[in-house]
């Protein structure tokens, strides 16, 4: 199911695939988010044009709107999206964080009152799991909790218990429910916040149970990016060598090739997609923002070594395109910045097998942050 094809000699970055029911996916990977069944602004084509091999759902979003039940008379999310690569469906234990004014969390679940309307919302690791097979997911992620930065210490502790104790029903239910028959997989999350002794208990446990891979949740909170990293390394060091990591809602580019020198495996991020609604370009220089007139008479594309549709276009209709508001500008920005992330990856993959990586990745980080050292 997950098979590691080459090690990295000098950091712990690897080389492997993962088998999915929709199709094999070659990791290092990011995933684009498709928070409400959409990668905003782009057809299931355009998207697949980038080169991702897998997108996002959201348990909790697609709960509320249109509901899972409907989801699943259209054939899941494959079908109703139009998209047949994997997906992966996060399980709602984020949005107790992001909408943590309108939740309410006790040992049987998460109570929400939507964000839409106010309505009553209940999910508990058993129904997280059925919504997740209503959807059709290809790799489920367990309910948890995602606790705050920063936070107390006992805190974070009895917050850590609860999510073990959800994982394991999460499990059950998971095998309840026949899903590894349909070679659906299931994610443990490890949380635990800055606390070292709680994350490595966290993983330590969680590997107890027969997860098909493993995430790295509660990272990029708001603690500093050193501490961001920290917990990743301290997590993956506890987590099963023959099963996927997957960090779960970052990064930026050199965030990435830090944490794949790690041992992770998988990302996502809205990133690429958010700052391309604010006009902002990724460039093997770093970022640039088509807003500036600097770019009112520029021939060039977006990044004459990122190919891809977007290529086509300069980066001074881009801006016009800005200027007047016009959707097409976000639709090529999201193309463009999708498509370095999977470059990105597929560079990182294509390294790690050339027995480089390490040099190529600080190389590739210093020239990114170049422009503001």
């Amino acid at each position: 199911m997950f098979k590691i094809l080459k090690k990295c000699d000098t950091t712990k970055a690897r080389r492997a695939q993962l088998e999915t029911a929709h199709g094999v996916i070659q990791t290092p990977v990011f995933m684009p988010v498709g928070t409400q069944a959409t990668v905003k602004s782009l057809t299931p084509q355009q998207i697949e044009d980038t080169g991702a091999q897998i997108i996002l759902g959201n348990t909790y979003h697609l709960n509320i709107r249109p509901t899972s039940e409907l989801i699943a008379r259209f054939g899941g999310l494959h079908g109703f999206m139009k998209w047949n690569k994997p997906i992966l469906t996060d399980s709602g234990g984020f949005q107790a964080f992001s909408l943590s004014k309108l939740r309410k969390i006790s040992e049987e679940g998460i109570q929400f009152n939507s964000h839409l309307d106010g309505k009553k919302l209940f999910i508990s690791p058993e129904s997280c799991m059925q919504i997740q097979k209503n959807l059709g997911s290809d790799i489920c992620m367990v309910l948890d909790e995602c606790i705050p930065y920063p936070c107390k210490e006992n805190a974070c502790k009895l917050s850590v218990e609860r999510t073990l104790r959800w994982a394991k029903r999460c499990y059950d239910e998971y095998i309840r429910l026949e899903l590894p028959q349909a070679k659906r997989l299931a994610f443990g999350i490890v949380q635990g916040s800055c606390y070292k002794h709680l994350r490595e208990m966290c993983a330590q446990e969680l590997s107890k149970i027969d997860f098909p891979g493993f995430a790295i949740g509660g990272v990029s909170v708001g603690e500093p990016e050193e501490q961001m990293l920290y917990q990743v390394e301290i997590s993956a060091n506890q987590l099963p060598e023959n099963k996927p990591r997957y960090v779960m809602g970052v990064g930026t580019p050199p965030q990435i090739l830090k944490m794949i020198a790690l041992g992770a495996d998988m990302f996502d991020c809205v990133m690429p997609t958010r700052l391309a609604r604010h006009a902002c370009a990724f460039t093997l220089d770093g970022e640039i923002n088509l807003k500036n007139a600097r770019f009112a008479e520029d021939h060039s594309p977006l990044d004459e070594e990122i190919p891809s549709y977007a290529s086509n276009f300069s980066r001074a209709y881009i801006r016009h395109l800005v200027k007047a508001n016009e959707m097409l500008a976000c639709t090529l920005l999201s193309i463009h910045n999708i498509t370095f992330f999977q470059i990105l990856t597929q560079q990182a993959r294509e390294h790690i097998e050339k027995g480089d990586f390490a040099e190529w990745s600080n190389a590739w980080i210093k020239r990114y942050t170049a422009q503001k050292g």
